[in-house]
């Protein structure tokens, strides 16, 4: 049986010219090399951000292109593995073929959990200009010299059971160390799901993607993140009922 492959499943609309990329990574297991072939929970959780950064991105246009084109990464394995680093292999051949498919484009990277390491580890591949970690599975060995020159986002939930909120601030600490565009966000009240918080965590991807690339001027409560000196900038609430509008006031819940 031939070795196993990664693969980019396209989200929306097939865009060839688009005037940015997104990649989207979803969660796994720390270690199993069972094929990720079937979809499971952890490639359905990313389904929605997927949906929703290729629908905001629809009206982007550029000299390069319109839209945006948002590929989900199909891993071979499961699991990171260990030494193996699968996962994030897969990611920066990922990036790297989204770059020979769309040359010159803006890349910004979002991941979940296992997705999220990985994206962070892979985010020096070509055309990279963002990444977006949310409740990343990091242990305190993960590097951060990959991360110069690009803007990072972290977002974790106050009530993670599945993956440390501690090792995520500890992660944003040292990158800024690297990279001068660091915000850390917490979201209070959920867990590893991205669940109770829905539309708390969807926003703030959106805005950040679309700030990042161009489509909407930068987001000014995730600005005002980077601007401000840990631990502040770094453990910015993102509350219940609320999430950040364009101007970065607080938008209630309908």
């Amino acid at each position: 049986m031939p070795d196993p492959t990664p693969w980019l499943e396209t989200v929306g609309r097939d865009r060839p010219e688009p005037a940015a990329v997104v990649l989207v990574a979803h969660g796994g297991k720390a270690h199993s090399t069972a094929s990720a072939h079937r979809r499971g929970l952890a490639h359905r959780r990313m389904l929605p951000f997927a949906r929703s950064l290729e629908r905001a991105g629809r009206p982007h246009r550029t000299g390069l292109g319109s839209g945006v084109a948002v590929y989900v990464l199909r891993y071979r394995f499961k699991g990171w593995n260990g030494p193996a680093t699968d996962a994030y292999r897969d990611a920066a051949w990922a990036v790297a073929e989204i770059a020979r498919r769309h040359p010159d484009r803006p890349i910004v990277l979002v991941g979940h959990s296992l997705g999220g390491r990985a994206v962070l580890r892979a985010a020096d591949g070509p055309g990279v200009i963002a990444v977006c970690a949310l409740a990343p599975w990091l242990d305190g060995t993960d590097p951060v010299a990959q991360l110069a020159g690009r803007a990072v986002l972290v977002a974790h939930g106050d009530r993670d059971r599945m993956t440390d909120p501690a090792a995520s601030y500890e992660f944003a600490l040292r990158a800024r160390a690297t990279t001068a565009r660091v915000a850390r966000f917490e979201v209070l009240g959920d867990g590893h799901a991205m669940l109770r918080r829905a539309r708390e965590w969807h926003a703030l991807v959106r805005r950040f993607v679309l700030g990042e690339i161009g489509a909407e001027p930068l987001d000014r409560s995730i600005t005002n993140a980077v601007r401000e000196p840990a631990p502040a900038g770094l453990r910015v609430a993102l509350g219940a009922g609320e999430h950040p509008g364009p101007d970065g006031s607080r938008e209630q819940k309908e």
